[in-house]
C-alpha cells in the first residue's frame, strides 16, 4: 500500500492550496484518513481528520480555513487551505487507516510528506 501526497507549493499570505493524497495498492478498505503537518523545529500535529462516513474534525488553527473531503471511488482525501497564514508553513503528511484483507485489522499508512510555504 501506498499514500501519494502532492499540491504543495510556495503562496503568498492569504493565497490556497490544494493538497490531495490517492491510496494505491492492496486496498479492502480506508477508515479515517487525516492531514498532519510538521513545522521546522515542531512536532507533527493533527490539521484535520474525516471518516469513512465523513465527519469531520478540524485543529482549532484551521477552523474555518481549512476544509477536508474524501473521494472514496479514487481512495483519495484533499485538504483545501484557503487564506493562508505564514505558521501554516510546514510539510504536510497524509495518513489514512488500511484494511487490505476482510477480517483483519485496520493498519496506519503514512504518505511521503508535500512542503507548503506561505511566504510574501
Amino acid at each position: 500500500v501506498q499514500l501519494q501526497a502532492c499540491g504543495g507549493g510556495l503562496v503568498q499570505p492569504g493565497g490556497s492550496l490544494r493538497l490531495s493524497c490517492a491510496a494505491s495498492g492492496n486496498i479492502f478498505s480506508i477508515s479515517a484518513m487525516s492531514w498532519h503537518r510538521q513545522a521546522p523545529g515542531k512536532q507533527r500535529e493533527l490539521v484535520a481528520a474525516i471518516t469513512s462516513g465523513g465527519n469531520t474534525n478540524y485543529a482549532d488553527s484551521v477552523k474555518g480555513r481549512f476544509t477536508i473531503s474524501r473521494d472514496n471511488t479514487k481512495n483519495t482525501v484533499y485538504l483545501q487551505q484557503n487564506s493562508l497564514k505564514p505558521e501554516d508553513t510546514a510539510v504536510y503528511y497524509c495518513n489514512a487507516l488500511i484494511r487490505t484483507t476482510q477480517g483483519m485489522g485496520y493498519t496506519i499508512h503514512w504518505g511521503q510528506g508535500t512542503l507548503v510555504t506561505v511566504s510574501s
